[in-house]
């Protein structure tokens, strides 16, 4: 068969390109005009992995990450070990990690510097995103300026499967260094319930006791899990 540029099947030597180097461009193309919209779970993992795999057909793969993690945030929120028993390379595995970070460093931008009840769903979102699925409880914190502007987002503390420390000093003290006037108080649930349970209400209550004669008004404190989140105040859990 002759050469011809108008032959895609071909390659420079005739060698008949690989069966899934149509499909690829087909992908493209869908997701140019389309969005990601346009696209299943497992195909826009494959567009990020054949980014990473040229050289080999990743429908198999992409479709078994979803089906070992169970849906796609997870697949990006799995370990580098679990992800690599998988088949993947370090190379791929960097991808996974790179268009990770490049989202939830998207999402803090878009509610960094913002008055936070102009945002709170983009921040419920965030927040969920970032640590919904994460293994081991953190507890963070959000820095609010007079306007209510989000100026700082801080890990304070992590810890285990079912606990997290807090220590009210140094929280008030880290929000007078920040001349922050006001502290959005976030931790996750692994357990995926983000139900707010007895000590959670107890820590809440002595963080707003040690912030409240300095002028730092607790606004809210949210649970978080990657089924949801839980606002205690809407839930009537703070001190009045």
């Amino acid at each position: 068969m002759p050469k011809s540029a108008d032959n895609p099947a071909l390659i420079k030597d005739d060698t008949p390109a690989p069966h899934y180097t149509g499909h690829r461009d087909r992908l493209r193309e869908r997701f140019l005009r389309g969005g990601v919209d346009a696209l299943a779970d497992y195909e826009i993992l494959e567009l990020i992995l054949f980014m990473a795999i040229p050289r080999k057909d990743v429908k198999p793969l992409a479709k078994a990450l979803l089906s070992q993690f169970g849906s796609f945030n997870a697949v990006f929120h799995a370990s580098d070990a679990d992800l690599s028993r998988m088949g993947l390379t370090d190379t791929s595995i960097t991808a996974l990690r790179a268009i990770k970070a490049a989202a939830f460093h998207f999402m803090k931008h878009e509610v960094l510097n913002q008055p936070i009840l102009n945002s709170w769903s983009r921040l419920m979102d965030y927040v969920q995103a970032t640590m919904g699925f994460e293994k081991k409880e953190h507890f963070r914190l959000l820095f609010l300026n007079k306007k209510n502007e989000l100026i700082a987002d801080e890990t304070q503390q992590s810890g285990t499967v079912d606990h997290t420390p807090a220590y009210p000093r140094e929280i008030v003290k880290r929000a007078l260094e920040l001349s922050a006037t006001a502290i959005i108080l976030v931790h996750n649930h692994p357990s995926g319930d983000p139900t707010p349970s007895k000590a959670d209400i107890d820590m809440t209550a002595q963080i707003i006791a040690a912030a409240g004669p300095l002028g730092i008004v607790i606004h809210d404190h949210i649970v978080v899990s990657k089924s949801g989140t839980t606002s205690m105040r809407n839930k009537g859990l703070l001190p009045s």
